[in-house]
């Protein structure tokens, strides 16, 4: 294909560009922020940010503008405005997450889309042979299960073998994963296999914990671990994202969750020499053959307009006293902040101390709950929504025979926790509804037996 025929998010004469300099704007006010934000439904304590994130009004009218120059010239937009666009995109993100080349970066729909990818050249060479049956693929026992199902679709069913390291929650320390880890590591080398990937979360899901992503891909490069894959959902936005420091071959995380872009939006990060090899887009189009990036940037006819309000996003978060690491601070310190009253109100407990805390926070609610399996927990959070107006993630938390587990205040084992989010357009009465909710029910003695 000639040069000047590629397509879509063509980078092949752009080099790595230095950081830009925040455009100076005058500093979001608290009025602001609610203003930015006025389009959420009222009346509801919205504290599940992690679940699907949210995107002030500002980027919803960059990205009409998109939406609209696609449909004012659909062929001048294709042409013309779609492939610089990615490409602007893509160097915002590059410079952010101290990648070495645009061409490392690609843009894809969520997490889920770039398991699939790696998950699809895994299960390639064990079809082809490169690997031997059996080989192993090592995860912890809480990936996200879209990432399970992928192995299940692409690695299992091709003769791939899956070791589950059990995440220890509540979690007191770093070295409790590390050990868990390494165990995990043993076993998936048992009986001559060779571990071909590590699939390691940044920022698990449920239960929530920031995880040594550093010390464990290092552990990775030790141990003889082939390729390693962080799925940070949750990450962008959350925490300071370096992928040279982190060192893993491949790494994804949502722009739509924490980083303010409307969905669905993801990077996906291949370090270069991974880039180079075997790793494809699930859908193909016929950009496939020439790179990710370009692969990924036209799989047909759609709406890409959350790909191309990236640079509006910077100027929104640079807007924020600090940019993005002020409301990353921002917000850790007030969700444990949240986290520590709600604790203490229920005679609970934290999931994990606050240092491996980030705008999410794990809380064990009261035993006299009664929550008993993953249907009590669904539940619970389906009565919070519908008559408390309060939308949190409950998670159940099942002990193996032999845990003693937590007990509470009234000597009861805490056997499920709620996941609480912390974004710029909460406030501190969000969590007092959760809390007053939770201790009614407790009053009343209301379990999730008899829940109305």
């Amino acid at each position: 294909m000639a040069a000047d025929e590629r397509r879509n998010g063509d980078s092949a004469s752009h080099n790595h560009r230095a950081p830009k300099k925040p455009r100076l704007a005058e500093l979001l006010t608290e009025s602001d922020i609610q203003s930015e934000f006025s389009h959420h439904q009222t009346g509801v304590a919205r504290i599940n940010n992690g679940s699907f994130g949210c995107c002030p009004g500002s980027v919803l009218d960059a990205q009409r503008e998109w939406q609209l120059r696609y449909l004012r010239q659909p062929d001048e937009f294709y042409f013309n405005g779609l492939r610089r666009g990615l490409l602007a995109s893509r160097n915002v993100i590059t410079d952010l997450i101290n990648a070495d080349h645009v061409d490392e970066v690609s843009l894809v729909d969520n997490a889920t889309t770039a398991a699939a990818i790696v998950l699809q050249k895994i299960g390639r060479c064990f079809a082809e042979g490169e690997y031997q049956k059996e080989d192993t693929v090592v995860m912890f026992h809480c990936a996200f299960q879209s990432v399970k199902k992928s192995i299940q679709a692409y690695v299992s069913r091709v003769g791939g073998s899956t070791v589950e390291v059990r995440l220890p929650f509540p979690v007191n320390s770093n070295q409790e994963i590390i050990s868990a880890f390494r165990q995990g590591l043993e076993k998936g080398r048992a009986n001559g296999r060779t571990v071909r990937l590590a699939i390691i979360d940044h920022i698990t899901s449920m239960p929530c914990v920031l995880m040594p992503v550093r010390e464990l891909v290092k552990i990775c490069r030790e141990e003889g671990v082939e390729q390693v894959f962080v799925d940070a959902a949750h990450a962008i936005g959350s925490v300071k994202v370096d992928v040279k420091e982190i060192g893993a071959d491949y790494y994804v995380s949502n722009l739509h969750k924490w980083f303010f872009c409307p969905p669905s939006v993801a990077f996906f990060y291949c370090k270069k020499h991974s880039s180079e090899s075997d790793v494809h887009h699930p859908v193909v189009s016929h950009e496939f053959g020439n790179g990710l990036p370009i692969e990924s940037a036209w799989i047909g006819t759609r709406d890409y307009s959350p790909q191309l309000v990236v640079p509006s996003v910077m100027d929104f978060v640079n807007r924020f006293e600090g940019g993005i690491e002020g409301i990353m601070n921002r917000n850790h310190d007030e969700a444990v902040r949240m986290g520590l009253m709600l604790a203490n109100a229920w005679g609970t407990n934290l999931g994990s101390p606050p240092e491996m805390c980030v705008g999410m926070v794990m809380i064990g609610l009261p035993s006299k709950l009664c929550v008993e399996s993953d249907e009590d927990a669904t539940k619970l959070r389906l009565y919070l929504r519908v008559h408390r107006s309060v939308e949190v993630p409950v998670y159940f938390l099942a002990l193996r025979d032999g845990e003693e587990g937590v007990k509470d205040k009234d000597s009861g084992i805490i056997t499920a926790y709620v996941r609480i989010s912390r974004q710029l357009y909460n406030k501190t009465e969000d969590y007092e509804r959760l809390r007053d909710a939770i201790n009614e029910l407790v009053k009343d003695q209301i379990t999730c037996q008899n829940l109305p």
